[in-house]
């Protein structure tokens, strides 16, 4: 069963970062501040979402950072070819634009997060370490953008006849809401009176029930299936 800490890599091994970017430069600062890091290195980059999967395909990585707008094929394209290999690396989508749309449609196929690319490095390496751990909190700016996103987009159908739900139980779906709401393990315990242990084992288990790879994954569930409206 999938957990929400679930990783596969080698302990105290350094989180293998792959970049996809179209401007050289930019791959050059971010290998820069990448490598700084004693816990991480960058093992390839890449110009498209077209040359990334062929580098991808014969070289190791944990997480990839992903552009969005590139030409030949972007970084939407390349996510979603991506994730559907096995042990496929978690994919952080980077956009210059606030509400873009190509980074929504990256999160709907599969990417575990998005941030603008003038974030900060602090934020960045947090980024990268979060989304490797499996365990990342959607921030909440993020959570606005999505709910401005969701907000304008036409009503979803029911959540009681959405199959993606069918399997979870009620407890689970109380769970789920907190999630798409952006609210963290211990906030959700609180709410619910009940251990962090708990609400961890419950959103092992939303995840597992829907197929999802991360708690951005949940928001969107969510959203799509009207368990929630924005």
């Amino acid at each position: 069963m999938s957990s929400e800490h679930e990783w596969t890599g080698v302990p105290g091994a350094p989180i293998r970062v792959f970049l996809v970017d179209d401007q050289q430069m930019v791959r050059a600062g971010f290998r820069m501040l990448v490598d700084s890091q004693d816990d991480m290195v960058v093992v390839g980059d890449a110009g498209d979402g077209g040359e990334a999967l062929q580098q991808l395909a014969v070289t190791a990585a944990d997480v990839v950072l992903m552009d969005v707008r590139m030409p030949r094929m972007d970084g939407v394209e390349a996510t979603r070819r991506l994730l559907a290999r096995p042990e496929a690396p978690r994919v952080i989508v980077l956009t210059t634009f606030d509400l873009d749309e190509y980074a929504f449609a990256a999160i709907r196929a599969g990417a575990s997060a998005f941030l603008l690319k003038d974030a900060t490095p602090p934020d960045l390496l947090g980024a990268i370490r979060a989304v490797h751990r499996g365990d990342a909190v959607v921030a909440p700016s993020t959570t606005r953008r999505l709910l401005d996103h969701f907000a304008a987009l036409p009503e979803p159908g029911s959540a009681a006849t959405d199959d993606r739900l069918a399997a979870l139980t009620e407890r689970e779906r109380e769970v789920l809401m907190l999630v798409a709401q952006g609210r963290t393990n211990p906030e959700i315990a609180a709410d619910l009176v009940v251990a962090e242990t708990t609400v961890k084992t419950h959103v092992g288990r939303i995840l597992a029930k829907t197929g999802s790879r991360d708690r951005v994954q949940l928001v969107v569930l969510a959203y799509e299936t009207g368990l929630v409206s924005a």
